[in-house]
Formats: C-alpha cells, sequence, structure tokens
C-alpha cells in the first residue's frame, strides 16, 4: 500500500483562508557577477527562516519552562484576553532564541508559520501572534514580588534537570557578575567605575560542574560586585538542600566577591567555598620566597615556565579570625604572575588553586548568554521590566543549551557556542504546507535539502525520545 500524498487546500475548500497579508518590499533587481539577472521580492508567506523552531518546542515541552514562567507573571488584562500568558512568553523566548532579541521583531514575526505553530496556532488559518506593545506590556507587567517569583523558576527548573537522574551528592555554585551597559534614563543605570560605563549589573549563578544556569538577579549598575551574593546564595541553598538534602555545596567566585561576610555566611552554613583575593603587599610578602623559588627554577631550566603553590594562615584587618589563603607563584615569559584564593578547602595548594581557575569556564557561559542571546540587551526603562526581560534570555539560554547537551553525542557540536549551534540547527529554510488527509500530522515542514546541520536532526529526535518529559 502506498503512503497518501499530501494535498494542498485550494481556494474553493471553505475552510481555506488568505493567509494573513505582510508588508514587502517592492522587486530588487540584480545583475549577476555571469551576466544573468536576479529578481528579489519577499511575498512567500508559507515560508519561514527559522525551520528549527519545533525543536525549541521539544526542549520547552521537556523542561516545563514557559508554563513555569508564566504562572509568575501577574494577569494584568481586563476583559476579554486574546493572548494567553503562556503564548507570550512562548513567543518573546523563542524569538530570542532564534536571534531576534528586539520586541520591534514581533510586528513580522507574529505571521510567521512556525513561530504560529510553535506558540500553538495553525500556522496558516491561525490568528496571528502578539505585536510589538503586548510584549512590552507583559515586560512592564512586572513588580519586585514578581521577578522574585520569576528567579525561583528558574533554580526549580534546575533542580528538575539536574536531578532527572538522581539527586547529585555535590553541586559547585559558581557565582559570577557582568555588565550590561544602558542608554539614556533607564532605571537603575549608574556609572561603574571598574567598567567605565553607565550599566546595570546582574548577577549570575550557574552549576560549576554541568554549566547549566541556575538563576539570574539583576542589580543597579553601581553596586559592588558581592552585592546580593549572600541573599541569592542563601534562597538558592536552602531550596538545593529541600530537593537533595544530603547534597554537599561549594561555592566559587573571583575576587570581586572577596567580602568576610560571604566567607562567614558559607562557614555558618556548613558550605565549603574558594574565592579569589586581591593582591596586597602583606600577601605578596607571602609569596615573595616561593616567587624567589619560581625563578630559581626556571632559570635551572633554561627559561621554561615554572609554576609553584603554598599556603599560610593569614588573618586581614576585616577578619576576626585566621584563613587559609592560598598562592600561586609563577614564571612566565611575560613576567613573574601572583595570584590568592581564600578558602575552607583542605586539599593541596596547586590542586586547589586549579580547581578554582577552573570556574573559567563560567565567563565562557556569560558570554554565551550575552553574545548569542544578547541579555546585555535591557532596554526597558523601568527597572523590574529589565530583571524580567533578563529571566527571558535566561530562559532562552536554557532552551539552546537543552539542544546542545541532546547533540552531545555528537563531538563537533557538544561544545559548540549557541550561536553557531544556532546556525546549524535552527536558521533552516523551509515552507509549511496544509494537509486535508494526513497520517500522522497535521502539516509537512519542507526544510532546504542544502543545509549542513541535517545530519543533527535524527540525534535530537533520539534525544527526546530518551528523555524524561516533564509533566
Amino acid at each position: 500500500m502506498t503512503k497518501p500524498q499530501p494535498l494542498r487546500r485550494r481556494r474553493a475548500d471553505p475552510e481555506y483562508a488568505e493567509p494573513v497579508p505582510v508588508p514587502v518590499a517592492r522587486w530588487v533587481f540584480q545583475r549577476l557577477p555571469a551576466g544573468a539577472w536576479l529578481t528579489t521580492r519577499f511575498d512567500a508567506p508559507y515560508l519561514s527562516s527559522d525551520g528549527g523552531l519545533p525543536w525549541l518546542v521539544q526542549a520547552d515541552a521537556a523542561l516545563g519552562l514557559c508554563q513555569a514562567l508564566a504562572a509568575c507573571v501577574p494577569e494584568w488584562r481586563r476583559g476579554g484576553v486574546r493572548h494567553a500568558l503562556r503564548t507570550l512568553v512562548q513567543q518573546r523566548v523563542f524569538q530570542i532564541a532564534c536571534g531576534y532579541a528586539d520586541q520591534d521583531d514581533a510586528d513580522h514575526l507574529r505571521t510567521d508559520p512556525l513561530f504560529k505553530l510553535a506558540c500553538g496556532r495553525a500556522p496558516l488559518r491561525g490568528p496571528a501572534l502578539a505585536s510589538q506593545p503586548t510584549l512590552s506590556r507583559l515586560e512592564n507587567a512586572v513588580d519586585r514580588h514578581a521577578v522574585e517569583a520569576l528567579a525561583t523558576a528558574l533554580v526549580h527548573l534546575y533542580i528538575r534537570a539536574r536531578g532527572r537522574t538522581g539527586a547529585p551528592t555535590h553541586v559547585v555554585l559558581d557565582v559570577d557578575g557582568t555588565d550590561d551597559p544602558t542608554h539614556g534614563d533607564q532605571e537603575g543605570s549608574a556609572y561603574h567605575g571598574y567598567y567605565r560605563q553607565h550599566m546595570d549589573h546582574p548577577l549570575l549563578l550557574f552549576d560549576g560542574t554541568t554549566g547549566q544556569l541556575i538563576t539570574a538577579v539583576l542589580r543597579p549598575g553601581n553596586v559592588h560586585g558581592s552585592r546580593f551574593a549572600v541573599l541569592v546564595l542563601r534562597r538558592v541553598v536552602r531550596l538545593l538542600r529541600a530537593a537533595w538534602p544530603a547534597v554537599q555545596l561549594e561555592v566559587r567566585a573571583d575576587s570581586g566577591f572577596g567580602l568576610p561576610r560571604l566567607y562567614r555566611w558559607c562557614e555558618d552554613h556548613g558550605l565549603r567555598y574558594v574565592i579569589g583575593l586581591i593582591p596586597n603587599p602583606v600577601l605578596e610578602q607571602y609569596a615573595a620566597p616561593l616567587l624567589a623559588a619560581a625563578h630559581a627554577q626556571s632559570e635551572a631550566l633554561g627559561g621554561e615556565k615554572v609554576r609553584l603553590a603554598a599556603d599560610v594562615r593569614h588573618q586581614a584587618g576585616s577578619w576576626a579570625y585566621p584563613r587559609r589563603v592560598v598562592f600561586k607563584a609563577e614564571v612566565l615569559e611575560q613576567g613573574p604572575n601572583t595570584r590568592f584564593v581564600v578558602t575552607n578547602r583542605p586539599d593541596a595548594p596547586l590542586a586547589l588553586y586549579d580547581w578554582y581557575v577552573d570556574r573559567g569556564a563560567a565567563e565562557n557561559w556569560i558570554k554565551d548568554l550575552k553574545n548569542a542571546l544578547a541579555a546585555d540587551r535591557l532596554s526597558d526603562h523601568r527597572f523590574w521590566a529589565n530583571a524580567f526581560r533578563l529571566v527571558l534570555h535566561a530562559a532562552a539560554y536554557w532552551l539552546l543549551d537543552t539542544l546542545r547537551r541532546w547533540l552531545a553525542p555528537v563531538p563537533e557540536v557538544a561544545h559548540a557556542q549557541l550561536d553557531t549551534l544556532r546556525l546549524q540547527v535552527l536558521k533552516v529554510g523551509g515552507w509549511i504546507e496544509e494537509l486535508v488527509e494526513s497520517v500522522g500530522a497535521d502539516w509537512f515542514l519542507h526544510l532546504s535539502a542544502h543545509h549542513p546541520g541535517a545530519r543533527l536532526w535524527p540525534h535530537l529526535a533520539r534525544a527526546t525520545r530518551a528523555y524524561a518529559y516533564a509533566p
């Protein structure tokens, strides 16, 4: 028995509806080097440039992401509601994940057939999605309490994802801050002397072992790097221990978080920590003999690189009692290099410092969040609206990072940057065909036969079948 072929609806069909008209450019004529003419016009309403969008839908369903975020957004509308909150959140998150960070892009993408299908609407005959003004009102509907609930929802998302294979026994909390340049009179914008710009100052928390984003919190631009770190850690640790009572937690952070309050809080609550220290004359004096030994070894080896580490009990003037300080002395071609960390871990000095250096991976994750997902373009006027927008960008990060994890068996993609992954998986040109008679499908999605990312789709299909879907 031959498989029935898809049939396209005809205009005579009473259920046929013309596609929503979209403004198109005039004809563009280009003379090619070979002498031929190419005529171009944006007039194909059934086409989409984001043929990989269904994988974002699969990732969202597996994580329960957009539904969880939508539950934290207060309903600000009265009367008839055209767009459900979940649909609005999905539309915004999917747009960011596909590289459309500007809200204005919604005015065109709201009629894109695949975006409509991804948000639960018929791609050809269904109503259009939300416009830019509606998405702007969505972001401005939140207050401080809603933003706190959204940040907590990210933590619960992490707990579900990390714990799906069993409760972990050890979690490393990599804490870091980053800069978000601001423009104009935005609430919370302030000049930061270190970054030398007007900015907001997001605080980000990652799982240092798996690279998963745990939560994201927006802070005013001129706060100290450690501001709110204890507050955020207190809430996150409470949730992690409630989910995994036996888990051992550790904090790892750079010298921007080197304050006694954070050390003391970790010690009082049973957390191990390794936190960078800003060099000063006292610390440099501790490291001087070790640096001299490194110089001697380097000279004996003909100028090769030498790296040594040691530790000392040290009490700064603001510390109530001495703490262990590990320091590294290194001789490089560029000159000597010394670094210091404070810790309550018992590891050997060099092994401990190498473990601290691993926190550099968090900087790459932040680059992914900013470069691929434009998380540093928080351009709303209200501070809490921008805090919500940061969570939306974090949600888009979760979706793309989930696809990357599903592609872990493919070595050249397993550690790809998210913008590279987007090009390989999402940015596939295709057109949707609606079926009258279908077997197992209501629409056909025809994709470019020449796209190099086609080889990744079987891996994603196997991964989604194996993934335990969220209820």
